[in-house]
């Protein structure tokens, strides 16, 4: 084995964002990721018990790995919001959205970026550029903001610049867009019939306008057979990933994939064979959120297929190269955790903000008659 190959095949791990149980880093959890190495790991609302306990446990997770992490979380506002017990409830993208303010759009991403930089995060899989079509309200509720391709971009747009200000990177989701799936992608496998044509003028259309601008794509779990001629979700999918994002697109930044523990993937590959899929297909990194025996699949898949496969070596070798690189973007990580005094001033700007954001359409209204009369 040559130099190279054996190098990448030692980093395997930077394919990697796991997710664990608990508050704090256990015996088993420092084992876990001293021997993975990975890129990054995502806390979710079982992890964060206050403020200071969850800087504490980013940390500690990262004393264990010796390149800087991804600490991620997924928090949009709304149902999904893993800050709400410690810090209280954000607004959810389409509440902020109906304001039609573009200031308050920014601000949203700001407070939520202010929020996650005092737990320790640099990291938010958010904003959604999902559609809101009629066919997926029952599943996507309040996370997308609207079915015209342009007002989304609009909202999509400040939240990001509200997310850099902050030294946070933000993540756009759920490409291709599962804006007309039916389906729970945790659960089942969304199949979308619709055309390319179609996507690339609407769904996709987000994507091709932000594509400088997101510094993570996270690749959904839905088929789209018109597309790729057969129900392979989008995240195991070459032409998706490659041809369309990569080339057609031209997006150049990270690639990571939606949670390779859910239904709509499992349905199509056990977990380990659908992370040797994804990073094939040209992703850059697999997010595994729960099972510790998943994530180990996983591992050993990648590591084993590269130690067999010349090409699938380089195609990981490309992958971390590009993970690395993208690392030297990250901000530096406070020394200290949040102080009461912060905690206060976070929760109490939080506040204000939804209450902004509660009244700026009856504000905009009261404006409109004024300007009548």
């Amino acid at each position: 084995m040559d130099r190279r190959k054996a190098r990448s095949i030692d980093e395997i791990g930077q394919l990697l964002i796991v997710g664990f149980d608990g508050a704090e880093i256990t015996p088993q959890v420092s084992s876990l990721l001293k021997r993975l190495q990975p890129a990054g790991v995502i806390l979710f609302a079982r992890n964060i018990k206050n403020p200071e306990q969850t800087w504490r446990l980013l940390r500690d997770s990262q004393k264990c790995v010796a390149t800087p992490l991804f600490a991620c979380v997924d928090l949009e506002g709304g149902t999904v919001d893993r800050f709400r017990d410690v810090l209280g409830a954000a607004p959810s993208a389409a509440d902020v959205f109906v304001t039609g303010d573009r200031k308050l759009f920014r601000r949203h991403g700001e407070i939520i970026g202010a929020n996650c930089r005092a737990l320790g995060f640099n990291v938010d899989f958010a904003p959604v550029l999902d559609l809101a079509f009629e066919a997926s309200r029952s599943v996507m509720g309040t996370r997308a903001v609207a079915a015209d391709p342009r007002e989304t971009i609009t909202y999509a747009r400040e939240f990001l610049a509200g997310l850099q200000d902050e030294r946070v990177l933000g993540c756009g989701k759920h490409f291709p867009g599962l804006g007309e799936g039916q389906l729970d992608s945790h659960h089942q496998l969304p199949v979308i019939e619709k055309p390319l044509q179609r996507l690339w003028a609407e769904d996709l259309l987000p994507y091709r306008t932000l594509r400088r601008q997101l510094p993570m794509v996270m690749i959904s779990h839905a088929a789209y057979p018109q597309v790729t001629r057969d129900r392979t979700p989008a995240s195991l999918s070459k032409v998706w990933i490659t041809d369309i994002l990569r080339k057609k697109i031209g997006y150049r930044n990270l690639i990571v994939s939606d949670d390779l523990e859910m239904g709509g993937v499992l349905a199509a590959a056990p977990v380990g064979e659908a992370g040797v899929d994804f990073v094939r297909a040209g992703g850059d990194l697999c997010l595994i959120c729960h099972r510790e025996e998943y994530i180990l699949q996983a591992y050993e898949a990648l590591r084993k297929t590269a130690e067999r496969d010349s090409k699938f070596a380089r195609r990981v070798a490309e992958a971390t190269r590009r993970v690395l690189a993208f690392k030297k973007k990250l901000a530096s990580r406070s020394t200290r955790g949040p102080s009461g005094a912060t905690v206060e001033k976070l929760t109490r700007r939080l506040w204000e903000f939804g209450e902004q954001v509660r009244l700026e359409p009856f504000s905009r209204q009261a404006d409109k008659r004024r300007s009548r009369s």
